[in-house]
């Protein structure tokens, strides 16, 4: 089996998919809006250890100057598959999850640093940095 199967049949897995059509086709879309979001070191490192083809998909859009929130993520994204803002989120979270268990908690790290805060939840984490009184 491929790195890339693999990949998809562990979204598909994580998000309860009934075809690996479906994983894989949610697996494209918040790759590709991903893509749009991770910079710098974050994006090399991400794109190194994703399989060639998933690889392509993210490294295929260009980041925007600052990343959007994690709601508006989920908006562009149940846009893009023509779904609710549920199954965007489902999508995404699934997604994520599989991501993080790939690229390990050091890296995810790094990558929510640079993300607005409330993208923790999407990738399956509690959100713990204190708000500013």
């Amino acid at each position: 089996m491929t790195r890339h199967r693999r990949l998809i049949q562990q979204v598909r897995t994580l998000g309860r998919y009934p075809s690996d059509d479906e994983a894989e086709r949610a697996l494209d879309a918040v790759l590709a809006l991903l893509g749009s979001q991770v910079t710098g070191e974050e994006r090399c490192d991400l794109a190194a250890v994703l399989p060639e083809r998933s690889r392509a998909v993210f490294a295929s859009q260009l980041p925007l100057p600052a990343p959007v929130s994690a709601p508006a993520f989920v908006e562009a994204l149940a846009h893009a598959l023509n779904t609710s803002p549920e199954a965007a989120r489902w999508d995404t979270s699934s997604v994520l999850a599989a991501l993080t268990d790939l690229a390990g908690d050091h890296l995810t790290d790094r990558i929510l640093a640079q993300l607005p805060r409330s993208w923790a939840l999407l990738f399956g984490r509690a959100d713990l940095t204190p708000v500013p009184a």
